[in-house]
């Protein structure tokens, strides 16, 4: 299993070098650390000394198998010798770390590279900044950051655009805005999960006149992402009941050569059933059947909860008799609407009972069935009370 380097009979005659990486990753799979641990000792006691390979194995087997300290050690020997770390098995040991939470030693990995082999300094950082930002490491991301700037080094297009998804999940909205400031900066477009990511955390926070700022600077005009810009935008009026703000926009979405979709429908469905604007509500509808967009769950609820709210369930039958009523329910629309706006008392029902009676051939017809029931039995009890 341990063989001797052709390079061994020239450097020394007491001193060979081996190579045993293949028993090392065997043992590693095994979870014997402690028995590579001293193969390790042993053949360093009698001047066998490991090659690249088989300490890169060693490292990759100590620190998959929680042995930090030992991690490092064979880590210090690669960094300050001749040898050059391979991406690669940089890429494993981060992830390794990762694994068991051993943040520190990740940005221990990034000086050291930054000190002795800076060509490297690119991919390890990207590394590091992924594997602190979905874990929201934050400040040791920024420390990455700063290595990089000290070096001159630039982000990728690809790694500006995680920090600021990551800014988004973990960070406060001024830091995340000043991430998006790094993007604009080095001309880098923002990419369209991050600007999903930035909508979702000032839908969050209801931050909707930032939010407008954000998307008038991303540029509504992007077609690659179709609606979902405009969308946003419509949301964050609906979710204030900026009524009039919402028609306006919504015709400057048309007048912008823009063509709305179920989501964009649905947004301003939301906001007349909880205002009670029928008319409005009706005229949404017409348009939708116009455009042959087929509602769905979302569609029915705000129908549903409308015309129940206000004690007029007789009515909803000239209404529904319109609709897609013996179709399959789906729920199509995009779930950023949810965040501000929420689902319905109809919506929420109807998941319940689809939840819980999956394999019946359920339409929408049932459910507001089922739904009514349930409506006429909650106000019997009431009034029995």
């Amino acid at each position: 299993m341990i063989k001797e380097s052709k390079l061994s009979r020239d450097f020394s005659q007491k001193i060979q070098i081996v190579d045993y990486a293949p028993l090392v990753q065997t043992l590693s799979q095994r979870r014997l650390p402690d028995v590579a641990h001293e193969i390790f000792l042993q053949t360093k006691s009698v001047n066998l000394l490991p090659n690249y390979r088989t300490l890169c194995a060693l490292m990759l087997c100590f620190a998959e198998n929680g042995f930090v300290l030992r991690a490092r050690t064979i880590w210090d020997e690669i960094i300050n010798s001749c040898f050059v770390p391979d991406v690669f098995v940089v890429s494993k040991l981060i992830s390794a770390y990762e694994q068991f939470g051993c943040f520190d030693e990740v940005a221990k990995i990034t000086k050291d590279v930054a000190a002795r082999h800076s060509k490297l300094l690119p991919v390890v950082s990207s590394l590091a900044i992924s594997c602190f930002g979905k874990n929201g490491q934050l400040e040791l991301m920024e420390g990455v950051i700063e290595e990089m700037d000290s070096k001159g080094v630039l982000l990728e297009a690809e790694t500006a655009n995680v920090i600021v998804r990551y800014y988004s999940f973990f960070g406060s909205l001024d830091k995340m805005e000043k991430a998006y400031g790094r993007v604009k900066k080095f001309g880098i477009v923002i990419e369209e999960e991050e600007i999903r990511a930035v909508v979702l955390a000032y839908l969050k926070q209801r931050k909707f006149y930032r939010l407008r700022e954000f998307l008038s600077d991303v540029g509504l005009g992007r077609r690659n992402l179709g609606n979902m810009l405009w969308n946003s935008v419509l949301l964050s009026y609906a979710a204030d009941f900026k009524m009039k703000s919402l028609q306006r926009e919504f015709i400057g979405m048309l007048d912008a050569g823009f063509s709305p979709d179920l989501t964009t429908f649905n947004i301003r469905a939301l906001a007349f059933s909880r205002m009670a604007l029928f008319w409005d509500l009706h005229l949404t509808l017409e348009h939708m059947r116009r455009l042959n967009i087929v509602p769905d769950l979302v569609t029915f609820g705000c129908v549903v909860d409308a015309y129940m709210d206000k004690r007029l369930a007789r009515n909803l039958e000239f209404v529904y008799n319109r609709m897609n009523l013996d179709d399959s329910p789906l729920v199509l629309t995009d779930p950023l609407a949810f965040e501000v706006l929420g689902k319905g008392d109809f919506h929420l029902s109807s998941e319940a009972v689809l939840e819980f009676s999956p394999r019946k051939n359920w339409t929408y017809r049932k459910l507001i069935g089922v739904y009514l029931k349930k409506k006429l039995r909650r106000d019997q009890i009431f009034w029995n009370y």
